[in-house]
């Protein structure tokens, strides 16, 4: 295989038609048979892979190039999901606005070349593969939640805790699920899976969630500051599944489809 025909994979299993603005393929490379893969993978880990003997490094967060620079443009995916769940257009354009700009701001003035060119200079191919393998998370895990909680009008915030430890990587994880926002016994109502659209949409997105109907939100991580300010607004539910776990839970799906296609992948860097 060749490093276009990986990302294809990647981008079928994720039902998407073009590569994301969030990822992308650094270091070409072709007749790739061994993989290193991983959550962050940088400079060590493209050392150790040019050690290992691998064809391929493949980061999941986006860290190199115009993957990174460009990363604030998958969060317009946000408002198509907003949308979906009932946030009229221009409002779900509006709250989503700030906490783009913030992200634009800072990716904007980061190092993208640093594992880039360690890549170059090692000369091992190097990609990443972010928007689709969070949108293969998402969609599993909404499944999963919308079959577990289907005639079940009074489940409860800890009932979507043991929900999501009936899957393995939620389950074995060190850091699981947790009940951020809300009690275990909080009755959860609509529960939604936000995963997929580049980084958490702040505070302003998800009250909009929560004024649309929505009753529990869970995602992979929230910051301290989004976790306080829906506490204090006391209309909605934030479970936080886990980070590494939950970026697993789409990242193993590509690395079973590179298998199935005879590739060797060794895991690392945070995929359980």
């Amino acid at each position: 295989m060749n490093t276009k025909e990986i990302m294809d994979v990647a981008i079928k299993l994720a039902g998407i038609s073009e590569v994301p603005a969030d990822s992308g393929i650094q270091v070409e490379g072709k007749n790739i048979k061994k993989i290193l893969i991983g959550v962050d993978m940088e400079t060590p880990e493209l050392l150790l892979g040019k050690e290992l003997g691998v064809d391929l490094v493949i980061s999941h967060h986006p860290n190199s190039d115009s993957a990174r620079i460009n990363f604030h443009q998958v969060m317009d995916r946000q408002i198509d999901k907003m949308v979906e769940y009932g946030v009229p257009i221009n409002k779900a354009q509006k709250v989503l606005a700030k906490r783009k700009a913030e992200v634009a701001l800072n990716t904007h003035v980061s190092n993208y070349d640093r594992a880039s060119s360690a890549a170059r200079l090692l000369e091992i191919p190097f990609m990443n593969i972010h928007l689709p393998a969070d949108i293969i998370g998402e969609n599993i895990l909404q499944k999963h939640l919308d079959e577990y909680t289907a005639d079940k009008p009074k489940v409860t915030c800890g009932d979507i805790v043991d929900a999501l430890k009936e899957i393995p990587v939620y389950r074995d994880a060190v850091a699981g699920p947790v009940i951020r926002v809300g009690s275990e016994s909080s009755y959860a109502g609509k529960v939604i899976v936000l995963f997929a659209g580049g980084t958490n949409g702040g505070t302003d997105v998800f009250k909009s969630y929560f004024e649309a109907g929505v009753g529990t939100i869970v995602c992979m991580h929230v910051p301290d500051g989004v976790r306080k300010a829906i506490a204090e607004q006391n209309i909605g539910n934030v479970i936080v599944a886990g980070h590494m776990a939950s970026d697993s839970l789409g990242l193993n799906k590509i690395v079973e489809a590179l298998q199935e296609k005879g590739v060797v992948v060794q895991k690392m860097a945070g995929i359980l």
